[in-house]
């Protein structure tokens, strides 16, 4: 006999399969064996049934199962109606990773899940209120739904798979912050630089900008004020001082000096509050994906999982992809002209690669790529909390970087010949002896520059008698021409 393990919104039921030509029966027979509720309580009999207490109750269950996991619930009454009552029978589960926990647990015998047993659990489930003594429709109905509300809230608060979304949403705020701050501090050296413009060149940070002018106001009152409260050096201070006595700015009204007040306080709350942001995305990177933000560093970390989604589409990219996430429009634009697509996008801006070579970009990131793509997976599926593979693959990208700009040094040095660097070994003096051989001078060897002259002679004396022939011929005709002229005017 084949047990039937099924699970209700109101709670686990047992059956028991009582004609076993239903295991090789094909669908239609299957169906037309559980058309007609008697029909079905002649196929199957209910063995044990174990009722939820409340809702809090079953939406565990319901985790448990869809976890794969056996849970205390599931334990006792398995354990009450199959061990303890002595069925050696073979108990079918519609989930393949839960059958073998229970296997595992209480050693019972889990059959393997054919079609035709999972028409003949659709055929229980059609009639399962007539199945079930004391369990009705509109009550299933109720349980269902209030199930499925509680199991969805439950999923939306707690889901692993949801807590990215903070750091999504954290990194996107940062970016926003900073181009703020950007805005508000330079309207602010602008609207203050009208009163005291030379401010500027000397307070360079804009925070220490908007405490000095929040902590000054008028530039009359910078000889009285004390800029150590604000952590300003005693140079920049009395550079400050010397530059308000001689100072070429418009004054201003107090009204707007509460105005630049206003805005000063603001750049130096934004400023606060992105220090804050910046460490609790750093701690929540740390917690979630430890490998790839030891790689990398928790700001490109956080931009590569916003740019993918999630840590896991980020984890299901290939390492080519995850190369060039963030230069999609280079890419198309490159595929459409037809020329060299962009060899990194968002991983540009990792230590690793902004340290190597311009030319040694490319390789680089192609490596880095391809570790931070197993890193990711590991993040994303594994439940490591130090980040033991990023240190060991950010070493071998350190390696490999080391490696590859020796080549270049290589590449560069080749063909230039290197000095013998022997071990100098000193004579003794009196061995030293003067070689006279050593001053005679020999001749080159001149017999084949002679012979070559000799054939190059006559050739130079043939060309010189032709140019003199020529010219007296030259020289002829007109002296004939003068001696006819002659005879005709005589």
């Amino acid at each position: 006999m084949v047990l039937l393990l099924l699970e209700t919104p109101a709670g686990y039921a047992l059956f028991s399969l009582k004609n076993k030509k239903l295991l090789k029966a094909d669908a239609d027979t299957i169906y037309d064996s559980f058309k007609e509720a008697s029909d079905a309580a002649r196929q199957v009999d209910l063995t044990a049934f174990h009722r939820f207490k409340d809702t809090k109750a079953a939406m565990e269950a319901a985790t448990e199962l869809t976890e794969g996991t056996v849970g205390k619930s599931m334990k006792k009454f398995l354990k009450k109606s199959i061990v303890d009552a002595g069925l050696g029978d073979s108990l079918a589960v519609l989930d393949k990773t839960l059958g073998g926990n229970i296997n595992k647990k209480l050693g019972i015998e889990v059959s393997v899940l054919s079609e035709s047993l999972k028409e003949v659990m659709r055929g229980i489930r059609l009639h399962l209120t007539t199945l079930i003594e004391g369990l009705e429709e509109s009550e299933v109905k109720a349980m269902s739904l209030g199930l499925a509300h509680t199991l969805s809230r439950f999923k939306l608060k707690f889901s692993p798979d949801k807590v990215d979304v903070m750091i999504m949403q954290a990194v996107g705020l940062l970016d926003d912050l900073d181009k703020e701050l950007n805005n508000f501090a330079m309207r602010l050296r602008e609207w203050y630089g009208w009163h005291f413009p030379e401010m500027g060149k000397i307070v360079t940070e804009n925070l220490a900008y908007a405490k000095v002018v929040k902590l000054m106001g008028l530039k009359v009152k910078a000889k009285d004020t004390k800029f150590g409260k604000i952590g300003v050096p005693e140079d920049i201070a009395l550079e400050v001082q010397k530059a308000a006595e001689t100072s070429m700015g418009t004054d201003i009204t107090d009204e707007d000096l509460v105005n630049i007040h206003t805005l000063a306080e603001r750049v130096i709350e934004l400023t606060e509050y992105r220090a804050s942001l910046a460490e609790y995305l750093k701690l929540r990177m740390n917690a979630i994906a430890p490998n790839l933000t030891y790689m990398v560093g928790e700001l490109v970390g956080a931009r590569l999982i916003s740019q993918a989604g999630s840590l896991m589409s980020l984890a299901k990219h290939p390492s080519s992809t995850v190369q060039i996430l963030g230069a999609e429009k280079a890419l198309f634009r490159a595929l459409k002209t037809k020329k060299q697509t962009p060899k990194y996008g968002l991983i540009y801006h990792a230590s690793l690669v902004g340290q190597s070579a311009p030319n040694l970009k490319g390789k680089i990131s192609r490596v880095l790529a391809a570790k931070l793509s197993l890193c990711c997976r590991v993040d994303a599926l594994g439940d490591q909390v130090e980040p033991s593979l990023g240190k060991e693959y950010k070493e071998y990208v350190e390696k490999r970087l080391a490696t590859l700009e020796e080549g270049g040094m290589r590449g560069m040095t080749k063909g230039i010949s290197k000095p013998q660097q022997g071990k100098f070994e000193k004579k003794p003096a009196g061995t030293v002896k003067y070689n006279t051989e050593a001053d005679a001078v020999e001749e080159p060897v001149k017999k084949k520059r002679k012979a070559t002259e000799e054939a190059e002679e006559p050739a130079k004396k043939k060309k010189r008698k032709s140019s003199a022939a020529e010219e007296a011929v030259e020289e002829e005709a007109p002296k004939k021409k003068k001696k006819k002229q002659v005879e005709e005017e005589e």
